[in-house]
């Protein structure tokens, strides 16, 4: 299968794809799967799941109408949590970390390097990225051999630094966006990229992309006149009515509500709120244009009849990140009386430390952090008359499963030696199985807790502190806050749940030759 894949031989037929399935038969077509991408949106900013400040209806519709996962795990940064996505290993192997430098079309555009030492540095860096072999299998390369056109719009694959030639390898047919994550911390690009050409943003002159300060005090619309996630809904709606008739699979990894805050103009429901900062109020808006924007794809979808035959599943890459109010109490691990904070009795937590938001929802930390508020991530995925409306698992899933699961979807073998299990049983109200006896999530990190293993059972180890060798032991699924250590009352099973993490970090990926 594997040599298929690479071979690129996608000649299957609609007909032949219905027929090796065993899930979607009895439709007239297959599925089309929409996967929408947030960034660093912790669960707590979505009303389906606690939020009271920022009203999310259109998300929480995908809920109501679907199934919504609470023991779910992304990364704990960006890159590797998109690298387990697309390639359906978790991010302790080999290569989860190596993550490509960004920044360089930066310097080319600001004049602080020539083009012909862009395209020498350009050239180095190709070199020496993590090598991709001819045997690897990647997300959207599954749904190429389905039969499938494939699609991405906004912060292109793994990160940092992207080209055109490796986009291709990851398996999109047409795509449009940022190549260089750093140029996504801004919203008012020059330019973007479509299928390898570039193509220029009106009004947008800035060659950092209009990227606002950590304070968030710019006034509304700084940066150019052209917004890059408008660009990019316009873009998916375009695409939605050209592919109405051939199955795809859409994968939108949207910057918002990613920061430095930015938005063309504030919402009504907090232009004039009497209390939020400046940042606070951009911030909401940028999670409430997230929602608008879910909306906009769903009502596409119904107006083409397209309904009944398109998964949506809506998930962020790790957890939350704070773009407002008490980031710099955070950062120096302060409490609210001035004391510092601990990683014991009393852990930083949005809920206890200023954040109107409260975008953790009572979760212990943030992005890059070992505990739950650092990598627990919202899922829900709906389905018309195949997935059971208002329904929600506690199944131990992750993101390196979404390959499988897609896999399953479609009717086509999982490549050999993937870490991820499908959770299309689930959805479908199914016996799950097969299960992950752990997931492993990796942290090169170390301010705030690192590297964790959540077991099936509903341990979590954390590694505390990894120079002083200190690990905790949490039931979170009695305990999600991460409020009372375990290690003391199991000892045994801290030694036996570390030894499993240790030899998974840096471990070998069996899916490759």
């Amino acid at each position: 299968m594997k040599k298929q894949l690479v071979a690129l031989v996608f000649t299957m037929s609609v007909l032949s794809i219905c027929a090796a399935s065993t899930h979607t038969c009895g439709a007239d077509r297959p599925p089309n799967v929409i996967l929408i991408f947030a960034d660093d949106l912790g669960p707590g900013m979505l009303g389906c799941y606690g939020q009271q400040v920022v009203t999310t209806p259109h998300i929480d519709q995908l809920a109501a109408e679907g199934m919504k996962f609470t023991n779910y795990y992304g990364g704990v940064y960006c890159a590797p949590a998109r690298w387990t996505l697309l390639t359906g290993m978790h991010d302790g192997r080999v290569g989860g970390w190596a993550n490509s430098r960004p920044g360089l079309p930066i310097l080319r555009d600001a004049g602080k390097i020539t083009e012909a030492q862009y395209q020498t540095r350009l050239a180095e860096l190709k070199r020496n990225s993590h090598p991709i072999g001819d045997d690897e299998v990647f997300l959207a390369q599954i749904a190429q051999h389905a039969g499938y056109e494939t699609a991405q719009f906004g912060k292109l694959d793994r990160g940092f630094l992207t080209w055109h030639e490796r986009v291709k390898r990851f398996g999109w047919d047409f795509y449009e966006g940022y190549y260089d994550h750093q140029r996504c911390h801004g919203f008012y690009p020059p330019y973007l990229w479509r299928n390898g050409e570039r193509f220029e943003l009106p009004g947008n002159r800035m060659a950092d992309c209009g990227k606002t300060s950590e304070a968030g005090d710019e006034p509304v619309g700084y940066g150019g006149e052209t917004y890059s996630q408008n660009v990019f809904i316009e873009g998916i709606l375009k695409y939605l009515r050209s592919h109405q008739d051939k199955p795809f699979f859409l994968y939108h990894p949207t910057q918002l509500p990613h920061g430095p805050v930015a938005i063309p103009e504030l919402h009504p429901d907090f232009a004039d709120h009497p209390s939020m900062t400046l940042a606070e109020k951009k911030y909401a808006s940028m999670v409430k244009m997230l929602d608008d924007h879910v909306g906009l794809i769903m009502a596409e979808l119904k107006s083409l009849g397209l309904d009944d035959d398109t998964v949506v599943l809506f998930s962020s890459d790790n957890g939350h990140e704070l773009y407002y109010g008490p980031k710099p109490a955070y950062k120096k691990q302060q409490l609210p009386s001035g004391e510092p904070a601990n990683l014991t009795d009393k852990k930083w937590r949005t809920r206890e430390h200023g954040d109107i938001f409260d975008g953790a929802g009572g979760r212990a930390g943030l992005k890059r952090s070992g505990y739950q508020g650092g990598m627990q991530c919202p899922l829900i995925v709906r389905w018309p008359g195949k997935i059971a409306s208002g329904t929600e698992t506690s199944l131990l899933s992750c993101h390196y499963d979404f390959l499988a699961t897609l896999a399953d979807l479609l009717g086509e073998e999982t490549p050999a030696g993937k870490d991820g299990i499908s959770y299309l049983p689930t959805l479908l109200g199914n016996p799950q199985t097969q299960m992950h006896d752990y997931v492993i999530i990796n942290n090169h990190f170390n301010a705030m807790g690192s590297r964790a293993l959540i077991s099936l059972e509903g341990f979590k180890l954390v590694e505390a502190d990894r120079d002083r060798d200190d690990f905790q032991l949490y039931n979170i699924l009695d305990d999600n806050e991460e409020r009372v250590d375990l290690s003391e009352r199991y000892p045994e099973k801290v030694k036996q749940l570390k030894q499993t993490l240790r030899q998974q970090i840096n471990s070998q990926r069996p899916d490759l030759r």
